[in-house]
């Protein structure tokens, strides 16, 4: 391979690791069954004639792991356009100033996996954050409850009111660093594999174009 096509490369594959234009909310999102999924991305840096393009990829062991083009939406024609596959009455996309929404109408089992929002640009591919959907059929509460019961049993043999006063503000007050470290550990794992995610995307992308500029050289 030539040197100066190992640069071009080497240029083109370091801009897509700067940070991105793109931010995603919510970063995580647990929707019941054939009820609406709204995420959002935000573009403040970018013209208000960016394409924004919607990608995901499936969750589970078993399902393919290459990202799928659910649609884009062109903010200057007000058009959206769809991927191959893609029931339109099932994906709304649009969006207002800053904003681009990506509307699923009535989710399933296997709607659940991460969603990206993308841009082509000049010469990078910008990624949104990432959102990881989980489509379930029960939200779980029986957890919470058991625990909020248990918690109220272990108040009533206390002798002494002082001594009840001050076992109760303990175990709330090591309930919330609990619960806190919980959310921490949560959203750190979620962020890592939105990054992970993000990155993977990148690279795969960055492969495809470099084989359709270069068909005949190998890498």
């Amino acid at each position: 391979m030539q040197p100066w096509l190992w640069l071009v490369f080497s240029v083109k594959l370091a801009a897509l690791w700067s940070s991105s234009a793109l931010i995603q909310t919510p970063r995580s999102l647990t929707v019941l069954t054939n009820q609406m999924a709204k995420v959002s991305c935000e573009a403040k840096t970018l013209p208000k004639t960016t394409v924004i393009s919607w990608l995901r990829q499936r969750q589970g062991p078993t399902k393919d792991k290459h990202f799928e083009f659910l649609a884009s939406w062109n903010p200057s024609r007000r058009t959206a356009t769809y991927g191959e596959g893609v029931k339109k009455e099932s994906i709304m996309v649009f969006s207002d100033i800053t904003r681009h929404i990506l509307n699923l109408t009535s989710v399933k089992l296997e709607d659940s996996g991460s969603y990206f929002c993308m841009m082509v640009g000049s010469p990078q591919l910008i990624f949104g954050t990432g959102t990881e959907l989980s489509v379930v059929d029960v939200l779980s509460t029986t957890a919470q409850t058991t625990k909020k019961t248990v918690f109220k049993k272990k108040l009533c043999p206390v002798p002494k009111p002082k001594a009840q006063k001050g076992l109760t503000c303990g175990l709330i007050t090591l309930s919330l660093l609990v619960a806190s470290l919980l959310v921490l550990l949560v959203s750190l794992s979620v962020a890592i594999r939105l990054h992970c995610l993000r990155r993977k995307a990148q690279i795969r992308f960055m492969k495809q174009l470099f084989h359709i500029c270069w068909p005949h050289i190998s890498v």
